[in-house]
């Protein structure tokens, strides 16, 4: 048992006390990951026609989630987390646990939205924060429904982060990149 399986105990028994939240925040946590989609490729579109810079950092957002993903799969692999829903007793989670071997640290769902907002900071401050307070609210549904410990969900959202915030050193290169190939052009 870990250090932090009284806190998601405590969590889960809220969560299940509160019965007309659980359908919103089951829906938000299972799905609400999706909607960076449609926000990465408007991005892409503004950027296209922008400066190198710009269109760099856009780039960075959809590579930067699909490197921190990389991460967590190898992560978890390493780590073998059971769920904590098939290791706290008597806890009373929103949804079904996942099988035995789906692994629970670190919270896949948090590091792609975490490795998302990191990257948007790069682009848009403002947007950035926004992105981080939704990779926020996404971990703490994660525990909410039972899914992970508050533990996976730090770890997750550090770990997204850091990936994202990457593109400190990537997004500079990346528009290099671009210019030199532009140059070559006839």
């Amino acid at each position: 048992m870990f250090f932090d399986a009284g806190l998601y105990k405590d969590v889960t028994d809220f969560a299940g006390s509160v019965g007309w939240l659980a359908g919103p925040v089951v829906a938000f946590s299972e799905y609400g990951v999706f909607l960076i989609v449609p926000v990465i490729l408007a991005l892409l579109w503004r950027a296209r026609g922008r400066g190198t810079a710009e269109l760099a950092a856009a780039l960075w957002v959809p590579v930067a989630v699909a490197v921190a993903l990389a991460f967590d799969t190898v992560l978890k692999a390493a780590f073998a987390e059971v769920r904590p829903c098939r290791v706290v007793p008597a806890v009373h989670t929103l949804l079904p646990c996942d099988a035995p071997t789906d692994y629970a640290f670190p919270s896949n769902h948090t590091v792609i939205v975490a490795a998302f907002a990191g990257a948007m900071l790069l682009v848009n401050r403002r947007w950035g924060w926004w992105a981080t307070g939704f990779a926020v609210l996404v971990g703490i549904s994660r525990v909410y429904i039972g899914a992970h410990y508050p533990h996976d969900v730090v770890a997750g959202f550090v770990l997204g982060m850091a990936v994202g915030l990457l593109g400190l050193a990537v997004v500079p290169r990346l528009a290099r990149a671009r210019l030199l190939l532009m140059r070559r052009q006839p």
